[in-house]
């Protein structure tokens, strides 16, 4: 069966059109978005996917059309059309229709069924290379619609062979483009505590850790990222990968760290046991 999505309030294939060309986050890019999946066929933390999804509309000052409650069943219907055991979902929230082209009338909801994204099973054992990037995400706490960063740079990193950038700013760690990032140094894992998008995979790897090693949020410098034992990333789809190049930089021994796989080992378990 092909994907779909949903629209304010209809379910169409998921290559049918639907926005207007006044549509604010086209006009302005005024929009924001969530990404999560399944497994087993059932929508992975989708509490903390939600939570973090309404803050982010609070925080744009955007009006959420739907309850949770409605949501969800809108979830399990897209998930059936699909015929797929397992799915991710796209939400998109924007500013809407503006007639004059600044104020928000009604917001858009739009709600993906996608493939999953193609894994990279050689990043999780032999790990990726990541180039340093000075910037920091505007309003890092929303998961903003705006890439442009990335997109700007996807050429370059293509040519360094390099999977992602590690934004920095003022000697400070931040996150990458799409997911959080993590040091470890000694028994300690260690994450930035600001100007990051408080992921859903980062609050699970955390919970993981907790009782294996301390675990600590806090001002995170460049310097002690290239000092670093270990140094990974976590996302949805990237769950628990290895950073072993920043730059022209070495991590540790180049390989991927024996704590890193040991994570990466407590959440593949966490995620196959996922709603059973």
């Amino acid at each position: 069966m092909p994907f779909h999505q949903y629209f304010n309030g209809e379910i169409f294939p998921v290559d049918t059109a639907l926005f207007k060309t006044n549509d604010l986050g086209l006009l302005r890019g005024y929009g924001l978005f969530d990404f999560f999946r399944t497994y087993n066929g059932v929508p992975f933390r989708w509490d903390d996917y939600w939570a973090r999804f309404e803050n982010s509309a609070r925080l744009l000052k955007l009006s959420l059309p739907l309850t949770k409650e409605a949501t969800s069943r809108i979830l399990a219907d897209l998930h059936a059309l699909s015929g797929e055991q397992e799915v991710t979902f796209r939400f998109v929230l924007t500013g809407g229709y503006a007639p004059d082209s600044v104020h928000v009338v009604q917001p858009n909801f739009l709600i993906r069924t996608e493939p999953l994204p193609r894994d990279n099973p050689a990043g999780k054992l032999k790990g990726i290379k990541v180039l340093p990037y000075e910037y920091v995400r505007d309003l890092p706490e929303i998961k903003s619609t705006n890439y442009v960063h990335m997109i700007l740079m996807a050429d370059e990193m293509e040519r360094q062979q390099a999977s992602d950038l590690l934004f920095y700013k003022n000697g400070e760690v931040s996150e990458l483009t799409r997911s959080n990032v993590f040091i470890i140094s000694g028994n300690q894992l260690i994450t930035a505590d600001r100007n990051v998008l408080h992921g859903i995979t980062r609050r699970v790897v955390m919970e993981l850790a907790a009782p294996h090693m301390q675990v600590v949020e806090r001002t995170l410098t460049l310097q002690e990222l290239l000092d670093a034992d270990e140094v990974f990333t976590t996302s949805s789809t990237k769950w628990v990968m290895p950073i072993v190049q920043v730059g022209d930089r070495q991590i540790g021994d180049g390989t991927a760290g024996k704590q890193t796989l040991f994570l990466q080992g407590l959440f593949e378990k966490y995620v196959e046991s996922w709603g059973r």
